[in-house]
């Protein structure tokens, strides 16, 4: 029984040193990588609030699409590919682009064309402002604002790191259930370690549901020798694991392009009501033309569409996708998962909610190390100075640079060239910056005027929007527009949820030397106490 005994206690010794390293050497990334990971969840939502000059009726898939074919036909009729990705219910616009036809003499392939903006009832391009929107929180997600690979790489590392760490940890606490029933306040390092429990077992299965399918996700890019080994080009392996036919060569012979609005439709039939999302036309105004229709991910769980192609001068189906197996079901599955397309309001805001509680185990775990090993009255080592400041700059900085990349939309000129950059650029600027100022601060001011600048940021943000665009709080309750509304709103909450971290570290005492303690103690002690003593 004791040799029992002795085994576990030393192997949740050993999962207990592997969840604390794991989740400190990668936490300030996990940290970053949650909390705009979270954000993206409502990119479509973010994008059309930076750009408010769209107000977009919804329109049907056929009517988009051939508007769509219209506006091509007249600007780019020549090029090789032409790209549409069909409106939805979250994102009200067309967006399109070409990829022109390959010069023989040329050393590198061309560039594909600019990606614009249509409005799907007519087909006219849209005038609105150059914005990243909420694209860019989904990209520093997984990618961290480094160039290909790294980013991604870094990012599966970490996420690698966090899935260990969420394993160890179910393993080292004994009483997770129980703690998480227990959540003392004013109590140091006690405090922590229960608000990181309740964050941790408040949503285990979404944490350890978003790390692997995270994983998941990239796996081609991360283990990509089987491909390697069977198949000489990726997009000979992606072409029979897809059912999706190669490009194929103009024949020369001009041929009408035949209206897209038919095909549209019988692919929904064919799917069942299924929407579609995409569609490709190779060589249009060609005989060999092809038109391929891929199926939206938004109406189910599995995020790999179908496809279906037609010949683009008769309108004849010409192949559909086989059946995906097992493996490329389950892979679907797994991004869809992670991604939540599928899910609806209330399951997003379900998925938000759940994405900040990932946040605050993150957060309070790297709090958790440096409340478990400060001494009062020591001298701390440089490690737990390093941790300390690290802790700042992630976890009260980062905030005030998104809501910084926020207000850059408002603020720079909507007809600046390279504003989208701009805007991003804010967002660092202002997260560095910010953190190098903290540094002159000790620490606990650090901690205090960090957040309480993200909290002024966030909720300077309906004020801002109020006064740059017409699609301020109040015109927004008086219009119906819960977008906008639902946004300031938002943003306001944020704001107050900062707040209040601000104001709970203003009220955090620092313990004095132990030498004051025992002579503070000793100044009230009883005269009757310290004659027996």
């Amino acid at each position: 029984m004791s040799k029992a005994f002795s085994g576990e206690m030393r192997l949740r010794q050993s999962m207990a040193w592997i969840h604390t390293w794991l989740g400190l050497l990668a936490g300030w990334i996990l940290f970053a990588m949650f909390l705009t990971g979270t954000a993206s969840y409502f990119r479509p939502e973010i994008t059309q609030w930076m750009q408010p000059e769209l107000r977009l009726a919804p329109v049907a898939p056929r009517r988009a699409a051939e508007t769509a074919v219209a506006h091509m036909q007249a600007t780019s009729p020549d090029d090789q590919q032409w790209f549409i990705y069909l409106p939805n219910d979250r994102t009200p616009e067309t967006r399109i682009f070409a990829m022109p036809k390959p010069d023989p003499g040329a050393k590198e392939p061309k560039n594909r064309s600019a990606e614009i903006k249509l409005d799907p009832a007519t087909g006219a391009a849209l005038n609105a402002r150059d914005t990243c929107g909420g694209e860019h929180f989904y990209r520093f997600h997984f990618q961290l604002q480094l160039p290909h690979p790294w980013g991604r790489w870094l990012a599966g590392l970490c996420a690698i790191f966090m899935l260990a760490a969420i394993l160890s940890g179910v393993i080292t606490h004994k009483r997770i259930f129980a703690d998480f029933f227990t959540l003392r306040w004013k109590k140091g390092q006690r405090s922590w370690l229960d608000t990181h429990n309740v964050s941790a077992v408040l949503a285990l299965p979404f944490h350890a549901m978003i790390t692997y399918t995270g994983l998941i996700a990239l796996i081609v890019m991360y283990m990509p020798w089987p491909i390697a080994a069977n198949y000489a080009k990726h997009a000979d392996f992606y072409a029979d694991a897809y059912g999706r036919e190669a490009d194929g060569d103009a024949s020369g012979k001009p041929a009408a392009l035949k209206p897209i609005g038919p095909m549209v439709d019988a692919a929904s039939r064919q799917w069942q009501g299924g929407r579609p999302r995409t569609i490709v036309i190779r060589n249009p105004n060609d005989s060999a033309a092809t038109v391929t229709i891929l199926r939206s991910g938004a109406d189910r769980l599995n995020a790999r569409g179908e496809s279906i192609t037609y010949s683009g001068a008769t309108g004849a189906k010409l192949s559909q996708s086989s059946p995906p197996g097992a493996a490329l079901t389950t892979a679907g599955v797994m991004l869809g998962l992670h991604l939540g397309n599928f899910a609806g309001p209330v399951l997003r805001w379900t998925y938000f909610l759940l994405g900040l509680t990932g946040t605050a185990m993150v957060g309070t775990g790297s709090l958790l190390w440096t409340a478990k090993r400060r001494k009062p009255g020591a001298k701390p080592f440089f490690g737990f100075r390093l941790v300390e400041r690290l802790n700042i700059a992630t976890i009260a900085c980062l905030p005030a640079g998104m809501a910084a990349f926020l207000l850059a939309n408002r603020l720079i000129p909507a007809g600046l060239e390279g504003r989208a950059a701009l805007e991003v650029s804010a967002m660092f600027w202002t997260w560095f910056g910010l953190a190098a100022l903290t540094l002159l601060r000790p620490v606990r001011c650090a901690w205090v005027e960090g957040l309480a600048l993200s909290a002024a940021a966030f909720a300077a943000l309906p004020l801002v929007n109020m006064v740059m665009t017409d699609r301020g709080l109040f015109t927004s309750i008086a219009s119906g527009d819960w977008l906008f509304l639902s946004f300031d709103g938002a943003m306001l909450a944020i704001a107050a949820l900062l707040g209040f971290g601000s104001w709970r570290a203003a009220q955090v005492r620092v313990a004095p030397p132990r030498r004051q303690r025992k002579a503070a103690a000793a100044e009230f002690r009883p005269k009757e106490l310290l004659d027996v003593a």
